[in-house]
């Protein structure tokens, strides 16, 4: 039966969605990248590891993780700005909302360089002293902040970090005045507390808590909005008379500027289906992560207020990069 005109122009729209469809090849079509800005091990690295296995599983494509450190997670960052592959993506944290005010003649603009695609994690911040530090509680610290003034040193997992400036916020509420001794890493600071070098830290979880947990040094406080599962005796620095107060560390998924939103919702659904895994999920837990992985909606928003945040706290707290 010969095929009508009328036939011809009713296929046309499906004839040509499918030459559009062989056009667009299949994503991911190769390994994807994914560039962690910080030192293997840390916190950031170590939630990554836990979660890319599953998502390996789920889209198909092996997750390489590349560490690219160095310039405050600029290097990292800028790998993934320039990135057109279709294939790099960056597992940033607090460094993101806080370069833009500190690194003005960067080569890449984080506001509009990338595509914010989740919060996977935070990282809850903790108050941690040396075993012979006068203080049992978070109060118990300010008062003997407030005693010596100057005096009590507080170390943090580096200058301008999500520690230094969880430290800054807190001093100013607190009305204490400490000396910030800035480390290259939580895990530094943390070990030299074990050594009774410095007396407190005010670092996250993960890197305080072996140190703590080999009885060389206590928690007195998390930066939480409400107590940790994995550290339920702790209370949070809110609950310890600074009401509202919340600090702490993250991880957050970020596509390069113009990720196409098929590739934002695949690589959106694999992190929530990635930790709603209960042995993903309790492991990160374990290793005192707070499992989230928002929405990019959710995302977006909260990288926008956390930048105006930071540039704000900076400039009033005069703080340089190193």
């Amino acid at each position: 039966m010969p095929t009508t005109r009328r036939a011809l122009l009713a296929a046309a729209p499906a004839l040509a969605f499918a030459g559009a469809a062989e056009a667009q090849p299949a994503w991911p079509a190769r390994p994807i990248r994914l560039i962690v800005p910080f030192s293997a091990g840390g916190a950031a690295d170590s939630a990554a590891r836990v979660i890319t296995p599953h998502m390996t599983e789920k889209l198909g494509q092996n997750f390489l993780v590349e560490n690219r450190t160095g310039a405050s997670g600029s290097l990292g960052g800028n790998e993934v700005a320039r990135a057109t592959d279709g294939h790099t993506f960056l597992w940033d944290a607090s460094s993101h909302l806080v370069n833009p005010a500190l690194l003005p003649r960067l080569p890449f603009d984080y506001a509009t360089a990338f595509t914010p695609i989740s919060l996977v994690v935070t990282f809850p911040s903790a108050v941690a002293v040396k075993n012979d530090f006068p203080a049992r509680t978070l109060a118990e610290f300010v008062a003997a902040a407030k005693a010596r003034p100057g005096a009590v040193t507080v170390g943090t997992q580096g200058n301008a970090t999500a520690g230094h400036l969880g430290l800054i916020a807190f001093a100013r509420r607190a009305g204490i005045e400490v000396i910030h001794v800035p480390y290259r890493g939580g895990a530094a600071a943390a070990q030299d507390l074990a050594g009774g070098a410095i007396d407190a830290v005010f670092t996250t979880l993960v890197s305080a808590g072996p140190v703590v947990d080999g009885g060389r040094a206590r928690f007195l406080a998390v930066g939480t909005a409400e107590r940790v599962e994995s550290r339920p005796d702790v209370p949070t620095i809110a609950e310890s008379g600074f009401a509202g107060f919340e600090s702490n560390e993250w991880a957050g998924l970020f596509g390069p500027a113009g990720t196409p939103p098929a590739v934002v919702q695949a690589m959106s659904d694999a992190l929530v289906s990635a930790v709603a895994v209960p042995s993903i999920r309790q492991r990160l837990i374990q290793i005192g992560c707070v499992p989230l992985a928002t929405r990019p909606d959710d995302f977006a928003r909260f990288v926008r207020e956390g930048r105006e945040a930071m540039a704000t706290l900076v400039r009033e707290a005069n703080i340089r990069a190193e």
